[in-house]
């Protein structure tokens, strides 16, 4: 289910609790109704509002701390390739091969992640048969082998093929950490959970809520409002699609400069 379609359902939901609720007014009798029930239906809903806040303001905490880390692996990766790059090129030039597949591996990267833009940035020629191609080679680990077997004639190609190898080791780390981050980090119980307390909290307002349009106005709207909350949760949980998505242009600048001296 998409984000949309959940943030939907969930402004539904606490809406409709409101609505509920004020139709639940009208039928009740008299003494539900009264200043000392009222009183009671306060505080039982405040200890569930407090609860309410806190959980949100817990998943936003998450959901912005995850969008960050995965923000700054792309980042990261992105410098590590470049250096990659550098130090390849510094080793001499029987590593062309070498980085001109390393190109290719963070074309493909940037298709693959970013699949409305990859056309503009993905190299000429046949695309599919360049993804076909590296997905058989392994991806890093291949270049990896390529770096293995280049004949160091010096202590500084020793030195350079050693580096060279310590960043495709970390590249490949992070591939597999950002691999590991595409999956929600939201707990869908206790998604559920917090929608059922602002249900509740919603039908409390509507049971004693004035019958005019200036409430229902204002409970539109703060329904709206928590379920756009919900809503930025979920889209900065999956940063890779959506609205609230991860810039490319990290591994856009890595890619125009890989190749140069």
């Amino acid at each position: 289910m998409s984000e949309v379609n959940v943030g939907v359902i969930v402004f539904l939901c606490i809406f409709g609790g409101s609505v509920l609720g004020m139709l639940l007014g009208r039928m009740l009798p008299e003494h539900h109704l009264s200043a000392d029930s009222r009183d009671v239906v306060k505080v039982a809903m405040a200890i569930i509002a407090t609860l309410a806040a806190l959980v949100l303001g817990l998943l936003v905490s998450s959901a912005k701390s995850s969008f960050d880390s995965k923000n700054g692996d792309l980042k990261h990766t992105a410098a590590q390739i470049i250096l990659l790059d550098r130090t390849l090129a510094a080793y001499g030039p029987e590593t062309a091969e070498t980085r001109n597949l390393l190109r290719q591996m963070v074309a493909i990267r940037l298709s693959r992640l970013w699949p409305e833009e990859g056309a503009q940035t993905m190299m000429p020629g046949a695309i599919s048969e360049e993804r076909r191609q590296w997905a058989a080679a392994g991806g890093v680990e291949n270049i990896q082998r390529k770096i293995l077997d280049l004949p160091a004639q010096s202590d500084t190609q020793h030195w350079l093929k050693s580096a060279a190898l310590q960043i495709t080791s970390d590249i490949a780390a992070t591939r597999w950490s950002i691999l590991e981050e595409t999956t929600s980090t939201i707990e869908w119980p206790l998604l559920v959970v917090l929608v059922f307390w602002l249900v509740a909290i919603f039908l409390s307002f509507g049971l004693f809520a004035p019958r005019n349009s200036s409430v229902i106005a204002a409970l539109f709207v703060s329904a709206l409002s928590l379920a756009g909350s919900i809503y930025l949760i979920l889209e900065m949980d999956q940063p890779y699609g959506g609205l609230i998505k991860i810039s490319s242009t990290p591994l856009r600048i890595a890619l125009e400069q890989l190749g140069r001296q």
